[in-house]
Formats: C-alpha cells, structure tokens, sequence
C-alpha cells in the first residue's frame, strides 16, 4: 500500500533544505542559499513555511554587523523527513 507524501516536503527546494539540515544539523542562511542555488527570496518563503511546521529553528543575530540567520532542525523535522523516506519507499 502506498503511503501519502508529505506535501509540505515534496517540493525541490524545501526537500533540499531539510535534506542538507537533516545532515548537518545547523545551517546558516548563506550556506543554504549557496547549496541550493536558489534565490534569497524563494528561499527565504520555503524556510518560513519549514519553521512554521516547528521543522527547524531559525535564530537571527548579526555577525561583524552584518545579518545572519541560523537554521537547525528540530526532532520534528528529522521525524518528517524520516517519515517522508518511508512513505517514498512505499513506492517501489
């Protein structure tokens, strides 16, 4: 039986996020952006949607007076992106 993706998941960018925190825990903005190739702005609204799911926490400060935003990925979001492996094996 095949089971539901998570919608919120199954989009390119947004996968890509949670896939690199997934593996390395914390990110900052930057980082992400840089990996991803996607730009600040589309970026920026998939991260808003992540962390209103409670998938990661975003902490932003400045760093040699310059903006810095710090993501991390909760439990949840390793849950989901467990959950969404699964439901993707189902598949096959």
């Amino acid at each position: 039986m095949f089971k539901k993706l998570n919608p919120l998941l199954h989009n390119e960018l947004r996968l890509s996020i949670i896939s690199y925190l997934v593996t390395k825990k914390e990110a900052s903005f930057s980082e992400l952006k840089q990996v991803t190739k996607a730009s600040a702005g589309n970026l920026s609204v998939q991260i808003k949607k992540l962390e209103a799911a409670g998938y990661f926490t975003v902490e932003k400060s400045f760093k040699n007076n310059y903006p810095h935003t710090q993501l991390e990925i909760t439990p949840a979001g390793e849950k989901a992106f467990k959950d969404y492996l699964k439901a993707l094996k189902s598949y096959f």
